[in-house]
């Protein structure tokens, strides 16, 4: 599989992000650092459009067909609100834009997409604040990996 998928495909996962797909393709497979960066950018937001096309179809339909699902995303539902509403109600839309752009776990794309479907953000508007954190956190992860590279 050649090594630009690669990078794609682990942007593209809900855990690594490109927060794990940069320091792969700088670190491995050697990329220039606009090529990892590039990639992964794209491998990131390839989905969110998707993701938030479906999630609120997807999710009804879970809720509505089983009561374990129904049980498990209200439990998520109601525990994302409680800990983005009251900072999405401070900071307006650049919350939403800083949690995905902190390059930690659990705050990237996929989790964005989650935030912004629970606190009512279209879908136009949501797929841009989300782009615009993904491309910060790109930044963030690949100056942070030159810098570990360049340590090392």
């Amino acid at each position: 599989m050649p090594k630009e998928l690669i990078t794609i495909l682990i942007a593209m996962s809900p855990l690594a992000e490109l927060r794990g797909a940069i320091p792969v393709a700088l670190g491995i497979f050697h990329f220039s650092w606009l090529k990892a960066f590039i990639l992964s950018f794209i491998g990131n937001i390839l989905f969110i459009i998707p993701l938030l096309w479906f999630l609120e179809k997807f999710s009804s339909l879970l809720i509505e067909k089983s009561k374990f699902w129904n049980r498990v995303l209200n439990w998520i539902f109601e525990r994302t609100r409680a800990k983005i509403g009251p900072t999405y109600k401070k900071y307006s839309r650049w919350a939403l834009v800083i949690f995905v752009a902190i390059p930690l776990p659990m705050t990237g794309a996929w989790t964005g997409c989650i935030a912004a479907y629970l606190l009512g953000f279209n879908k136009k508007e949501a797929f841009l604040l989300i782009s615009l954190g993904v491309f910060i956190a790109g930044c963030l992860v690949t100056i942070l990996t030159l810098l570990g590279k360049q340590l090392i």
